[in-house]
């Protein structure tokens, strides 16, 4: 059977290998709904100038809602002679209707028709992903209570830096997650307009209203160039970043937690529905899952590379390279939204290991920097107390002994001033008691942190 999109002026039919070549029907057929609901919109519109009579447009729209529910209901045929999930829905509609079918495909283009079904999909493919976003967040914020006089230590170059409350490490990953929120936000402003009714790349004679599919589709605005938007695959591209923004953050999370479930770190212990075990090692209990979203993310980045190299060579308007945009960005949701969905449970389900951080909590010289503080405080310039606590960690490491088990004279050797009132400051608690500053670990603006969050995400 001829595909309804070849027309008279071909004199032979598609060569079969040119139909498994160019088909899209085995990925594109998610697209379905979206397919059925713009060409609902677009009927409705016909019906408005005239084009269709009131009872073809209901003709058409109960008929559309029928293959839907076939659809649906596993009742569905796919054949490579009809390329796309459009062509096939389109034949079922000319099945059924005749040339009544026929009048659907009135001022559009199969261009203008892909892009409309691409831009809702993803419209609502960024929902979900928002509301996955949202549900991680809630589930690090949950975390915030119990485990609110958590002491842990924090790194940089991988190398003890300072202590903080582990609450504000969670906090940590829920402004990455809210940035991530506002790009999913900001993303699906700029794909919200409506490109259907631009036709191939020219627009038509037809009067069609576009105003009119755009506000029952839901888009806020109607394309204003034909020409761009026929051309335009930025809101894929800007998908795929924001996909690969959320999975560098997830990766960067799950490497964390793999080390922390190390022996060598000991931080934390992973729920055991989330872990697997060893073929062969009996006593193993692996962090396969954070492994894998380590991994998996990778795809997240690399369907980007893909898209940005499919786009960067194309001149105006339509190119059937196009069609390549979908098998990577559906990947990347796909990845992507896995990994968010597992992510959640794995984050409420751990358990801090207090008792084994704090048996180490001491060691790294966490309050180095505090104390360096408590001089600069006292009128020693920066650098001068820095290189005095420098001279002060060397003589601790050469004991095998703390900042805060050093005798009194170490210090007085340094600053005659120096009188008990240093021990306030060293050892974790008392360095994590003296921050002050807005955003820090402080303990009150952490709390406040906390209060602030729970408002923000209705808990």
């Amino acid at each position: 059977m001829a595909s309804p999109s070849r027309s008279g002026v071909f004199a032979k039919e598609t060569d079969s290998r040119v139909e498994l070549f160019t088909e899209s029907i085995s990925f594109d057929a998610r697209l379905y709904a979206h397919d059925i609901q713009g060409s609902i919109a677009h009927a409705q519109m016909l019906e408005k100038i005239g084009i269709l009579a009131a009872n073809e447009r209901e003709a058409i729209e109960k008929t559309l809602l029928e293959i839907k529910a076939d659809i649906e209901a596993g009742n569905f045929t796919t054949s490579v002679s009809l390329e796309d999930i459009h062509m096939h829905i389109e034949k079922m509609l000319i099945d059924k209707l005749g040339d009544v079918g026929r009048k659907l495909h009135t001022g559009r283009s199969r261009n203008d028709q892909v892009s409309t079904d691409f831009r809702l999909w993803v419209r609502d493919a960024l929902d979900r992903v928002d509301m996955l976003l949202l549900q991680l967040q809630r589930a690090f914020v949950g975390r915030c209570d119990q485990d609110a006089d958590t002491i842990i230590p924090a790194y940089t170059h991988m190398q003890r830096a300072q202590p903080v409350l582990a609450p504000h490490y969670w906090l940590a990953y829920c402004e990455k997650l809210q940035r991530d929120r506002e790009r999913v936000a900001d993303c699906r402003k700029r794909l919200n307009e409506s490109s259907l009714g631009v036709a191939a790349l020219a627009g038509t004679s037809i009067p069609i209203d576009r105003q009119d599919t755009a506000q029952r589709l839901g888009f806020d605005r109607v394309a204003a160039n034909s020409l761009d938007v026929s051309s335009d695959r930025d809101f894929v591209l800007e998908s795929a970043f924001a996909l690969s923004m959320i999975a560098t953050h997830l990766s960067s999370w799950a490497e964390e937690w793999i080390l922390w479930k190390t022996m060598e770190f000991d931080f934390i212990d992973l729920p055991h529905e989330f872990c697997t075990g060893s073929s062969i090692m009996p006593q193993k209990i692996n962090p396969d899952i954070l492994e894998l979203i380590r991994g998996k993310t990778g795809r997240a980045i690399g369907s980007l590379q893909t898209l940005l190299i499919l786009v960067k060579g194309l001149p105006l308007a339509y190119n059937r390279d196009l069609q390549e945009d979908k098998p990577a960005l559906f990947d990347a949701f796909d990845t992507v939204e896995a990994c968010l969905d597992i992510a959640a449970p794995l984050v409420e389900g751990a358990t801090i290991k207090a008792e084994s951080i704090n048996e180490r909590l001491e060691q790294g010289f966490l309050d180095a920097t505090t104390m360096m503080e408590y001089l600069i405080l006292q009128g020693i310039p920066q650098r001068t107390a820095h290189h005095m606590i420098g001279s002060l960690v060397a003589l601790a490491t050469e004991r095998n002994t703390s900042l805060a088990e050093l005798p009194l004279e170490e210090f007085q050797k340094l600053s005659p001033d120096l009188d008990e009132k240093i021990y306030g400051v060293l050892g974790v608690k008392n360095a994590i008691a003296a921050f002050k500053s807005y955003g820090s670990t402080a303990p009150e603006q952490v709390k406040a942190q906390i209060s602030a969050w729970k408002i923000r995400l209705e808990m």
